[in-house]
């Protein structure tokens, strides 16, 4: 059997470890955020209206979730790695939808292009539990997260660019691009799987039981509140501040401008982890959850000034990307072994529930109050999220000393 060698020179990237999978979430957030500005603004453009926008997307994440439900079955029956290709595909099959610019195309659009996201991000993170070791986490979660931060800097200005000042089909065009390049660079590592999730010959379980299962366990429960308030907030700004850029006359490229700057803190993440693995994570949650809701309260009580509001929405990205230190360690950090993939696809699903929630919730306040309520309840729930990252365990984070490895086959 003939093998392939990898250059020398490529070093721990062209094997499954830690750095392949950083690439890996790069290339899997730049085909979301290249579209994270121009899908609202798209929305805006077709309905003409805040509230039906917050509508639209509550009904395409309905249909993400319910997808991102049927993963362990896809998961079991076909192996994760044709999940993963299944979900890369669905990114690209959004592209030539979304690019239609037509209200009965875009449902079907954004929902394949969430769904496309959670298939690729339940099997990732199964793979990472499989060759990232267990003490790795709290180094790992924040430099994926910085190299992801590149994305979420470049993503949103330029689809906004690439749309107004190129050609409008093109952000569509290059988020299916990122999408086959992640494929390609999937099937060039050979990732293999854990023997702990096998191929399922008997018919999968009951999804609902195992979501039982997750909620019976108090840690995995406080880390999927935590996420989706940090999901929550994050889907909050980069669906309704282009649209407050657009509504306040600063422009759709201010709103570019706006959701690339506040995602310009993401480069402080690493610098975050360092301080909650030396002195452990939950003040840290608590500190930026904190700051996150008060300066976003701001925002709304500042809304009749324009450019006042729009860098109080910046610093509270600042202050959201202090969570983002933490990143997805309090769950892995809980989950247990022999239940990996049922466990991440619940937990996975705390960012369909932030789209199905949220948007629901915008919708009702936006039936009676104008935009800035949105602000205002987002930073609500961000006080919130501080007060339950009170139970998270004053030790966790701390216990990590070991640099991030290339490649194991441990957790």
């Amino acid at each position: 059997m003939r093998h392939f060698h990898s250059p020398v020179w490529l070093g721990p990237v062209a094997r499954a470890g830690g750095p392949a999978f950083i690439v890996l979430f790069t290339l899997d957030t730049l085909a979301r955020a290249i579209l994270v500005t121009v899908l609202p603004l798209q929305a805006y453009d077709l309905l003409g209206d805040v509230q039906k926008v917050s509508i639209l997307y509550l009904a395409a994440s309905i249909a993400g979730l319910m997808g991102s439900l049927a993963v362990p079955w896809l998961v079991r029956t076909f192996q994760r790695r044709w999940a993963l290709t299944l979900g890369a595909l669905c990114f690209v099959g959004a592209a030539p939808l979304l690019s239609l610019h037509s209200l009965p195309a875009l449902l079907p659009g954004i929902a394949l292009h969430m769904f496309g996201g959670a298939c690729s991000s339940i099997c990732l993170n199964l793979y990472v539990l499989d060759h990232v070791p267990r003490q790795a986490f709290t180094r790992f979660e924040p430099t994926r997260m910085l190299f992801s931060g590149a994305g979420w800097l470049i993503g949103p200005v330029l689809g906004i660019y690439l749309e107004t000042r190129v050609a409008d089909w093109l952000p569509y065009a290059a988020s299916g691009a990122f999408a086959l390049g992640l494929l390609g660079y999937f099937w060039f590592l050979r990732a293999t799987e854990s023997p702990a999730v096998p191929r399922g010959k008997a018919p999968p379980p009951n999804p609902f039981l195992f979501v039982r299962r997750y909620f019976s366990q108090p840690r995995l429960v406080l880390a999927w509140f935590l996420a989706m308030g940090r999901a929550g907030w994050w889907g909050m700004f980069y669906m309704y501040a282009p649209i407050y850029a657009v509504t306040t006359g600063l422009g759709e490229e201010a709103g570019g401008v706006i959701s690339s700057s506040g995602s310009a803190f993401l480069f402080t993440v690493t610098f975050w982890g360092w301080l909650g693995r030396k002195h452990g994570l939950r003040w840290l949650l608590i500190l930026g959850f904190t700051l996150t809701g008060v300066l976003t309260v701001a925002v709304g009580l500042a809304a009749g000034t324009p450019w006042l509001g729009a860098g109080l929405l910046i610093a509270a990205a600042g202050g959201a990307s202090i969570t983002d230190g933490a990143g997805n360690v309090p769950f892995m950090r809980a989950v247990r072994s022999w239940e990996r993939a049922e466990m991440t696809t619940v937990f996975a699903t705390y960012r369909d529930a932030a789209r199905l929630s949220m948007p629901a919730l915008y919708a009702a306040l936006l039936q009676v109050f104008a935009l800035p309520a949105v602000f205002v309840a987002s930073g609500v729930i961000m006080l919130g999220s501080a007060w339950l990252a009170r139970h998270v365990p004053g030790r966790m984070g701390q216990e990590a000393r070991t640099p991030l490895r290339g490649s194991t086959t441990g957790r």
